[in-house]
């Protein structure tokens, strides 16, 4: 059985959860993006969607989630699905899909880039319209900082979160994940147990913040939220988020940052780092290749076919 829901119960948000952390062990991957998991966790977005399947009925366990987000009126709609990996293999996935192309022409995530997706897609029409690529690097080696003419300091939460914010949207602005962000994006994530605003560092001049490069490591602790739902390994440090705003740029100033990140990650004991970059940002891959890093796997966008 699959309902409809414009929001979820407390038991139905705790059992989705409980269900996309049984992927993730299996998959070793998050079926889920991480704004997703952070709607479901702190209240949602007011266009959010939701389908569930039940086995059982209405009363039954929730064997299936699909996400379906109603928000951009320019590109579409998008979704995610998961199955939980007991119930695979019974059509699960195929049904929670149609329902998705019965309710909105929608852009569909895969994460992972798994075979069981790409088939899935190709038989129910889609097609791939964007990848996102996921590199990795050692941290075995220390990298040099580069002096530049700007001091890094650490994030301060509520002093530094309306300027970051609006750095943040300037830098990303029509960025589909990263772009036109709220104060409330920001403390969502500073809500988390990941979340340690030392390894938030900002470059300033003139005590003005001109760049950041927010970092994030998973698996340091092991009542996180997160690390439940996507690492069952040793720790591993991300580059979560860089950016240098466009008055800025060709300063090599992203370039410096992201070593003093990669550093801040090394020295906090980790062994290697993780990053997320567009497929077509030809320069940040460009930029991220001199820093070491190489590609380690990909997250694709599909999009239904037109009839």
């Amino acid at each position: 059985m699959i309902r409809y829901l414009e929001h979820l119960s407390d038991k139905e948000q705790t059992s989705v959860l409980a269900l996309i952390a049984s992927a993730a062990g299996q998959d070793g991957i998050p079926p889920i993006a991480e704004h997703v998991v952070l709607h479901l966790r702190h209240g949602g977005d007011k266009n959010d969607r939701h389908l569930v399947l039940t086995e059982d009925g209405p009363d039954g366990a929730i064997v299936g989630y699909a996400h379906i987000d109603l928000t951009d009126v320019v590109a579409g709609s998008s979704a995610e699905l998961v199955v939980h990996p007991a119930y695979r293999g019974k059509g699960y996935g195929r049904a929670l899909l149609a329902e998705i192309v019965r309710i909105t022409a929608p852009r569909l995530w895969s994460h992972g880039d798994l075979e069981s997706a790409r088939k899935l897609a190709a038989e129910m029409g889609f097609s791939r319209v964007r990848t996102v690529i996921q590199m990795r690097r050692s941290l075995e080696i220390v990298l040099p900082v580069v002096k530049q003419d700007f001091e890094i300091r650490s994030f301060l939460p509520e002093l530094d979160d309306l300027a970051w914010v609006n750095l943040n949207n300037r830098i990303f602005l029509g960025h589909p994940e990263q772009g036109n962000w709220s104060i409330d994006d920001l403390r969502n994530r500073m809500k988390e147990n990941w979340f340690d605003s030392s390894g938030f560092l900002l470059a300033t001049r003139d005590s003005k913040i001109i760049a950041f490069c927010w970092t994030k490591i998973h698996g340091a602790h092991s009542h996180s939220h997160n690390e439940e739902l996507e690492h069952g390994h040793d720790p591993i440090g991300e580059i979560y988020s860089m950016g240098v705003d466009p008055s800025e740029g060709g300063k090599g100033i992203g370039s410096s940052l992201t070593v003093a990140g990669l550093n801040y990650l090394r020295f906090q004991g980790l062994n290697s780092a993780m990053l997320y970059v567009d497929a077509e940002n030809s320069a940040a891959i460009k930029l991220y290749k001199t820093l070491g890093f190489s590609e380690w796997g990909r997250d694709v966008m599909y999009k239904a076919t037109a009839n």
